[in-house]
Formats: C-alpha cells, structure tokens, sequence
C-alpha cells in the first residue's frame, strides 16, 4: 500500500512538510509506503477549461509543462492521497489550489480515477484561514467520491517560522492519530 503527500506550500521544509513527516512516521511504522512531492517551486498553470479531458479520456490533462500530469499519474497508483496547504490570504496556496481542479477535472473525465481511495487534508497556519482552506482540500475528496480519514482534532498545526509547527503538541499529536487512522482504513479497505 502506498500513500502520496502533495505539499503546496512554496517552503520545502516548512510546517505543512513537519506536519506530513509525523503522519509519514506513523505510516511506515505500519508498514505503508510513502512519498512526497513538493509542489513549491514549480510553475503550475490554471485549469483552461478547455474540456479536453472529456473528450480525451487519456488520463491526462493537455497542459504538459508542468508537473501536474505527474501528479495525476501518482495518484492514480496511491492508495490514499494527502494534500497539504499553508494557508495564504485565507485559504490554501495557488499550487495546491491548480492541481486540485486540474487533477479532479481529469479523475472526473476519467470513470473517477480517485473513487474510494483514501484522502485526507493538512493545513499549516500562522493564525487564520486555517478550517476555510481545510474545507477546500476536504471539498476536493468529496466530489472526487474518496474516502475522508479524520483524527482526533481538525488536521490543523499552528506557527509561522520554519519547524514553529513541531511546537504545537496538539497538532503533532493529531497527525500521529491521523496517520494511525490512514493506516488502519486503508489495511480495511484494500486488506
């Protein structure tokens, strides 16, 4: 089994990286297979809604210089999908926001290529915005028809400076739940 960790914030090892790294830790303690991509740092373009997904039915969206085709494809193999956001002006960052409708558009086009896989939602804040931006990534499991895996508290870690994050106990005590619920839903579903 394996999960993918997409996380949309532009800091490579920031805290939306901290929080996936404790999920991740528990998910190799049972054995899952993990990876993240870092989707800061890339140039990501917009949905065009062209439609050429429809038509197409490749699996694939039609812009191909960028890495969203990638991101498509690693979905499609994972067992269950993490997305991770900082929170920029209020809700999740441009990165995560582009691969999100331009991958549900293409799981859409295609006999929804994410039905029933596991997902679930992690959001890094300095303050505010945080369950605004979490309903944005939960909204994209839900009308990809997946499965939504919750913790003991919101998937929600507070702090600004890089690793601010790993001093909030409760947040790090409710990714370490979350990791354990993914490993058990998905040892459930796909045994």
């Amino acid at each position: 089994m394996k999960v993918v960790a997409f996380n949309g914030s532009p800091r490579k090892n920031g805290n939306t990286a901290s929080l996936i790294w404790t999920v991740f830790r528990e998910l190799a303690e049972e054995e899952i297979d993990v990876e993240m991509v870092q989707l800061g740092g890339h140039l990501i373009r917009p949905c065009t809604a062209c439609g050429d997904c429809h038509r197409n039915r490749d699996r694939r969206c039609v812009i191909k210089d960028d890495i969203i085709n990638e991101c498509v494809d690693k979905m499609i193999e994972a067992d269950g999908i993490i997305l991770a956001s900082s929170v920029h002006f209020g809700d999740v960052t441009g990165q995560i926001k582009m691969l999100i409708d331009r991958a549900g558009m293409v799981s859409g086009a295609n006999a929804d290529s994410f039905r029933r896989k596991i997902g679930a939602g992690i959001i890094a804040a300095r303050r505010g915005g945080a369950m605004h931006a979490f309903h944005t990534l939960n909204d994209f499991f839900l009308l990809r028809e997946m499965i939504i895996v919750g913790s003991s508290y919101w998937n929600i870690g507070y702090g600004r400076e890089s690793e601010e994050v790993m001093q909030d106990e409760e947040a790090l005590r409710t990714m370490r739940c979350l990791g354990r619920n993914i490993a058990w839903a998905l040892k459930k579903i796909r045994g």
